[in-house]
């Protein structure tokens, strides 16, 4: 588990240890509050979920240092759906 922490394959991922720190430590706090998994391991520690999400690009800081996940990323950037709207 900590093994990921000694690579630089992680802090590089993520934008450097600041930011790593801050991403496991927000993510932590979303999952002891009851947020979902969003990776498929065999563990209940919850340092290792955050890990497997980091590596496996599930989550990220967005600009303002909030945790977001990719597919809230993704929704986000598709916008509005213009047509189905009445205008």
């Amino acid at each position: 588990m900590l093994e990921e922490l000694k690579e630089e394959e992680i802090v590089k991922k993520v934008g450097g240890r600041f930011k790593l720190s801050t991403l496991i430590q927000k993510r932590m706090v979303q999952l002891n509050q009851g947020s979902r998994a969003l990776v498929n391991v065999d563990t209940h520690d919850k340092m290792s979920i955050v890990l497997q999400e980091i590596m496996q690009d599930k989550i990220m800081l967005n600009m303002d240092n909030q945790v977001i996940s990719l597919e809230e990323m993704a929704s986000a950037s598709e916008g509005p759906d213009l047509e189905s709207m009445d205008l």
